[in-house]
């Protein structure tokens, strides 16, 4: 494996995968270790205006358009990603299994649709190593009333993140050898150690 691996955490909301990405990039700072950390959506400067409007409560596209405005957020990082590939360390927070678990397996929007337009933006870009996040519904609702504040995909019902993470872990059994399941509903150091521990062999 590449020694400039990108690194990406999924999980539902809740989950705890923001936490650990930061808590990795902390890591590789300490160690003086060149990467980049990049959330989707957002990231770039216009990605990140992407973002408000898809998360903001105020907005209520269709399944088609949440699609269409992910992907496009996306393609605003490209430049970012492709410019760091193989140079760096890439650490995404969510990424293509986010789109597939949430908007096909979420809102039932086609794969096939999702599939076409990720293998024309990305071409090359390839993800190595997945860590994903999962949390039982008593835990992801506790976590979730103490955000200060919640946005548009924060307020599904408990099905639909239900619907999320089941979509999750049908990715993962496809493809086990480039995924860990962090089980978030234990303790965080537990997880900490486990996670920094398969960093260290990826790195």
């Amino acid at each position: 494996m590449s020694k400039k691996p990108v690194i990406v955490f999924e999980g539902i909301e809740g989950s705890g995968k923001s936490f650990h990405i930061s808590n990795v990039s902390k890591y590789l700072n300490k160690k003086k270790i060149d990467h980049i950390k990049i959330r989707e959506p957002g990231g770039s400067l216009n990605a990140e205006k992407i973002r408000k409007l898809i998360l903001n409560n105020k907005s209520n596209f269709n399944k088609n358009t949440d699609l269409l405005l992910y992907l496009a957020a996306r393609s605003e990082n490209l430049e970012i990603l492709k410019k760091n590939y193989n140079k760096k360390i890439i650490l995404l927070d969510r990424f293509v299994d986010s789109t597939i678990a949430y908007q096909h397996y979420g809102l039932g929007v086609d794969l096939k649709l999702i599939n076409f337009v990720n293998n024309i933006l990305l071409k090359n870009f390839s993800v190595n190593y997945t860590f994903l996040n999962i949390v039982n519904k008593k835990n992801m609702l506790k976590r979730l009333k103490l955000r200060k504040s919640l946005n548009r995909y924060d307020k599904f019902n408990s099905n639909f993140y239900d619907n999320v993470q089941k979509g999750f872990l049908k990715i993962v059994n496809k493809n086990k050898k480039k995924y860990t399941i962090i089980n978030s509903n234990l303790s965080i150091s537990h997880n900490k150690n486990v996670i920094i521990d398969i960093i260290q062999k990826l790195i």
